[in-house]
């Protein structure tokens, strides 16, 4: 077993970036995510082990470190919250077209604009969909626990280097900030092997490594973009990662992500003890979204309820997924507020009284 520690969220992500092995941290300061920045510098330096911490003076200056770290072939990360992602899209934007790997994390807050700094799921839109300009795609994780902050670090990295692909952990300013038990893994050796596309200085007994992502004549560009569309199906055939409660007789299934899928696993447990079969399926990965799943579960259950810290953002995608087969219906809290289980289950009994 590892090493067992109490951690906030944020403390847990910076303190995997270490043992996973990453080369280098480029962050600007904004609550709820802070701690990241602060905890990675109060390491000593035979902690981080070669580690480069580096606060830029700007959210787009630190995105754009981040591409050149990642056209060296490093393992590279960077954090921030939803006014500084949306600061960093043309950045994430050109890091996608280029294809390089690296490790976003969005401890998301209430907006939109500066807003306030109480936890929300309102950028999902922005992370699923593409928040920058073209048809790019990234991997997206989303936690529900310190714990799942600690271990998707090392996954995200791997992900991203497996399909050269920026990847997203999509977290919220309560788990960002929440302290629970967490399982550290042992640190991960840190690898002087590089990528044979990266850019090193070195051409020597190879080609001449080029990384960009334009293509001035237009049937190059669509042919990357066919490119690009290839390999997201890959990734939607083989990285779909969801969690199933209660399911298999479920007349009622939620759908809830991250911190809000803490909450319906109450909800589940409060209907269950009343005699509501109620289940739920949290998506871990939002893209590639679990859509498969949600398809097959319309066959058999009665109704849907998707709950969101946002007005309804995945909720489009689950309706997709059932293809008007069952009722699907929406909750949200929207700004900073946080919804109660007993607050949802009152909602599912008052919906069952409409039947």
């Amino acid at each position: 077993m590892g090493e067992i520690r109490l951690m906030k969220g944020n403390e847990a992500l910076a303190e995997a970036a270490i043992r996973a092995g990453c080369d280098a941290y480029f962050g600007y300061p904004i609550t709820p995510q802070s701690e990241v920045l602060e905890y990675l510098a109060s390491q000593t330096p035979e902690k981080l082990n070669g580690m480069v911490i580096l606060q830029s003076e700007s959210e787009p200056a630190a995105i754009n470190m981040v591409y050149g770290a990642a056209g060296c072939g490093k393992k590279v990360m960077i954090s921030s919250s939803s006014p500084g992602i949306s600061l960093m899209q043309e950045g994430i934007s050109y890091l996608a077209g280029a294809e390089l790997p690296c490790l976003i994390v969005n401890v998301m807050r209430g907006g939109p604009g500066l807003g306030t700094i109480q936890p929300s799921q309102a950028d999902y839109f922005q992370a699923v969909k593409g928040g920058g300009h073209g048809d790019y795609k990234l991997i997206v994780l989303a936690p529900d626990s310190v714990q799942e902050m600690c271990d998707f670090v090392p996954l995200s990295f791997d992900l991203a280097f497996k399909y050269r692909n920026p990847v997203m952990i999509l977290s919220d300013g309560m788990i960002g900030q929440m302290m629970e038990k967490v399982i550290l893994f042992d640190p991960i050796p840190r690898s002087e092997k590089l990528a044979e596309w990266a850019t090193t200085g070195k051409t020597k007994n190879r080609p001449k490594n080029v990384i960009t992502s334009i293509h001035l004549h237009p049937w190059e560009m669509e042919e990357f973009n066919i490119h690009l569309q290839k390999k997201y199906e890959k990734v939607k055939e083989n990285e779909v990662r969801y969690e199933e409660i209660e399911t298999q007789d479920a007349d009622y299934l939620l759908i809830a992500f991250g911190s809000a899928a803490r909450i319906c696993h109450k909800v589940v447990k409060l209907g269950r003890e009343k005699g509501i079969k109620i289940g739920l399926i949290r998506p871990i990965t939002l893209f590639p979204f679990p859509e498969k799943v949600i398809s097959e579960y319309s066959k058999s259950v009665k109704e849907f309820l998707v709950v969101e810290l946002n007005a309804g953002q995945m909720v489009e995608d689950v309706k997709l997924s059932v293809e008007g087969r069952k009722p699907v219906h929406f909750y949200g809290r929207m700004g900073g507020m946080i919804p109660s289980p007993e607050e949802i289950l009152k909602l599912i009994e008052e919906k069952l009284k409409w039947l």
